[in-house]
């Protein structure tokens, strides 16, 4: 009874799992299953692996050796493998090939990277036609077009490197990969950009690298943004050209002083990090103060002097010597120079420092009336000419103007180079000193006589002179007395003279000399003049008083004829 008892069937579920579990044993894999191993052990020859399926393998340890020889893979390390079906086992070991496996698992990669448009990491091995082979897996090509988002003129530079890369073309059938570095820089330029606009604001400081420097400043890249640093923002100093303070690659610090999000533009300061050296200028350089300085820049008006990084003052021309003469500021200092020099003022919010030379120096002009005097003649170089006349400098820092003037008694000059020459050396009389406003002025007519007060103390009216008419006006000719001295006809003054319409012309010519009689002087006017009428009269009576004397003597002689025949008759 008890043999004819069945037995006790086990759970379904627990039977079936069991038997699942034996058939995988004795399930081969397919032929293009890639499987995941064991390293049992390395050989000289081969490698042991456990792949599963209550089986071991092996695999030729060519396939983990790199190309200097060095063994990839130790034993518990896993590995990639696929079952070489064309090989027979070993020993009883199934023939196993790591290298079909890698492939398969790198195009399945690439295949992910393709569809996804992932950045991968590919390693430049060498130029090819049309562009340059590159490692990411396997040989991809890469054109030349789609190195770099600019234009690249010499692809050798990029050998040898690692580089990121995007897969623009996958042909798994035909083994062909096409790959752009190009996409991938911009993708990750973009990125960059990205998070560098979201934390960008005006006034924070940021780190970036020098790109690109240029005659007006650097540009500093960010993060996938460019922000432009110009020279005038780099350093309260003078700075000549960027390079002096920065180059390509540096790293710097910096703060963003503008920011235009919607152009995307950043304006940069490296200077704003540190204190403005003119908020306390006026404390370190007070006016009156001497001071060192170098000169860094010599212009037509002045030249400017660092006296410290930052801080720069103008010895303007006039400042830098007592003496007018001065042409250029180069006759005195040249950049380089290092200068001692007067602050004369301080404007610190026009960052403006104004300094002097000649304040070194005593001023001439306050000791000038203790050496010279009104009236004495001194001794100088004409400088320089004008219109109205010339500077003759009497000592250094001393100009002394002579007007036109004071140049001659005699003639009348319209301009200096009618008397003078510049570098002439010529004598001159003190007619006035000012010494606050640094005047002095000086006659070199008054080192003669003057010829009209010569002519006043030699005539009076009623003298008759001779003169030559000189030149003409509308209303009488004036005439040349002496060398100098000049007096007036009037054509009312000259006999035969009616002045009407239809008359004939003026009755003088120049050139014609005549005897004139003096009616009326005036010294302080230099006025003198003359008549001809007066001359003529003069003439006339004296014409008239002979013939009376004559008449008169006639008249005597008869009477005293007839008085004496009267005698005799008697």
């Amino acid at each position: 009874m008890d043999q004819d008892k069945e037995p006790v069937d086990q759970p379904f579920s627990e039977s079936y799992e069991h038997l699942l579990d034996d058939y995988s044993h004795f399930a081969p894999p397919t032929a293009d299953e890639v499987l995941q191993g064991t390293v049992l052990s390395v050989t000289g020859k081969d490698v042991i692996i456990d792949f599963g399926y209550k089986s071991e393998g092996i695999a030729p340890i060519e396939q983990f050796q790199t190309s200097s020889g060095e063994i990839t893979v130790k034993p518990g390390d896993m590995v990639d493998v696929m079952i070489d079906h064309g090989g027979e086992q070993q020993e009883g070991y199934v023939l196993l090939s790591h290298t079909r496996a890698a492939r398969l698992r790198v195009w399945d990669n690439l295949d992910k990277a393709y569809q996804g448009q992932l950045i991968l990491s590919g390693r430049v091995l060498g130029r090819v036609k049309g562009g340059l082979a590159v490692d990411v897996g396997i040989e991809a090509f890469m054109p030349g077009s789609q190195a770099d988002p600019r234009p690249v003129h010499n692809l050798d530079g990029l050998i040898g490197q690692d580089i990121p890369v995007k897969i623009i073309k996958l042909n798994r059938r035909r083994g062909n990969v096409v790959v752009s570095r190009k996409l991938a820089v911009e993708e990750e330029a973009n990125a960059r950009k990205s998070s560098t606009l979201e934390h960008l604001s005006e006034g924070s400081v940021v780190t970036g690298a020098v790109k690109n420097l240029t005659d007006y400043g650097a540009f500093i890249d960010l993060g996938g943004i460019d922000g432009l640093l110009h020279v005038t923002d780099m350093s309260y100093g003078r700075i000549g050209h960027p390079s002096e303070l920065l180059h390509v690659g540096q790293e710097v610090t910096v703060k963003i002083l503008k920011f235009d999000r919607g152009k995307e533009r950043v304006s940069l300061g490296l200077k704003q990090l540190e204190p403005d050296p003119w908020e306390s200028v006026a404390e370190r350089f007070p006016v009156n103060a001497r001071v060192i300085g170098r000169v860094v820049n010599v212009t037509d008006y002045g030249a400017f002097v660092e006296l410290e990084p930052g801080v720069e003052g103008l010895i303007h021309i006039s400042e830098m010597t007592w003496s007018r003469r001065m042409k250029h500021p180069s006759k005195v200092v040249k950049p380089g120079d290092q200068v001692e020099a007067v602050v004369l003022e301080v404007h610190a919010k026009e960052r403006r420092i104004s300094l002097g030379l000649k304040q070194l120096e005593p001023n001439p002009w306050t000791t000038i009336d203790s050496r010279y005097s009104v009236g004495s003649v001194v001794e100088g170089r004409v400088r320089n000419m004008t219109d109205f006349g010339a500077f003759i400098e009497i000592e250094e820092g001393i100009d002394g103007l002579v007007h036109v003037s004071d140049l001659s008694w005699t003639k009348r000059v319209k301009h200096p180079s009618e008397i003078l020459k510049k570098g002439q050396i010529v004598q001159a009389v003190i007619l006035n000193i000012d010494s606050s406003s640094h005047r002095l002025s000086l006659g070199i007519k008054q080192l003669q006589p003057d010829a009209w007060e010569t002519y006043f103390q030699n005539h009076q009216v009623g003298d008759t002179v001779h003169g030559r008419i000189c030149r003409l006006a509308s209303f009488g000719g004036f005439v040349e007395l002496a060398e100098g001295v000049e007096g007036l006809c009037h054509f009312s003054e000259v006999p035969g003279y009616s002045g009407r319409r239809g008359s004939e012309g003026p009755p003088l010519t120049v050139g014609q000399e005549f005897d004139f009689k003096i009616i009326k002087m005036s010294e302080a006017e230099k006025k003198i003049g003359l008549s001809l009428r007066a001359v003529a009269d003069d003439d006339e009576k004296t014409r008239l008083e002979d013939y009376q004397r004559q008449a008169a003597a006639a008249t005597t002689t008869i009477e005293e004829v007839m008085s004496l025949k009267d005698r005799n008759l008697e």
